[in-house]
């Protein structure tokens, strides 16, 4: 079965989700994460992928609090991203309960960085964020893309020892709109022995086994959740 990974994204400790990447086009769901959180679990989730939206914005992490209530209030593997550029990110991701974690930006603008980051946290910790605009990756919070093309990009970090890369088509994201999924073959086939995380688009249910049907392992979705689109009650049992 596709794992099936719901997002909490957090803009002023709150759980909101953005239009595309944009944060003029964004909407507040629910005061609390951990709450919604919580409320996943209960349903039977045992994965969360939280981003820190301030902390992409800023460059550092500003929500490690919302992820500390999350991982002390919960039994949930977190994966965390969202400005992390130092070790001192890093660190504080980690003590703060954060089972893994997703770079994107850091592995575009200083490759050895990341390398480095690999080597010493394991690859099973990190999970690659490759945001995508137009074919090109995308960086820092959405707002900058790079000259990077998806393939190679991850060619070079899979050779690195890459194992899970989380892959977002940065104009569905948001729209609900239906996921890129000619675009998650496209990187299956070229690279099979990936744990690839689809992320973008999702509208319903049938989106999910769509992407399932099309053999990519694991998929991210909120915006579907939060606007009553997919019934909860159906993901994991």
């Amino acid at each position: 079965m596709i794992e099936r990974i719901p997002a909490i994204d957090i803009i002023d400790g709150k759980c909101v989700r953005l239009t595309k990447g944009d944060y003029a086009q964004k909407t507040v769901y629910h005061e609390s994460p951990v709450e919604v959180a919580k409320e996943f679990e209960q349903l039977g989730a045992q994965r969360l992928h939280v981003v820190d939206l301030d902390g992409a914005k800023s460059k550092h992490i500003v929500n490690e609090r919302v992820l500390r209530e999350i991982t002390t209030q919960t039994r949930l593997v977190v994966d965390f991203g969202g400005g992390i550029k130092t070790d001192e990110d890093m660190e504080k991701a980690f003590d703060n309960g954060a089972a893994m974690v997703t770079i994107g930006s850091v592995a575009v603008t200083e490759p050895e960085r990341f390398t480095h980051w690999l080597e010493a946290f394991g690859a099973q910790r990190i999970i690659l964020g490759a945001d995508v605009r137009q074919g090109k990756i995308s960086i820092n919070g959405w707002k900058e893309d790079s000259e990077q093309d998806l393939l190679p990009f991850l060619q070079y970090y899979i050779e690195k020892g890459v194992v899970n890369v989380l892959c977002t088509e940065i104009s569905k994201d948001g729209t609900l709109a239906g996921p890129a999924i000619a675009l998650y073959r496209e990187v299956m086939r070229a690279y099979p022995q990936l744990h690839l995380i689809a992320s973008g688009g999702v509208s319903s249910y049938e989106d999910i086994e769509a992407l399932e049907a099309a053999g990519i392992p694991a998929v991210v979705f909120g915006k579907a959740i939060y606007e009553g689109k997919i019934d909860l009650n159906r993901l994991w049992v």
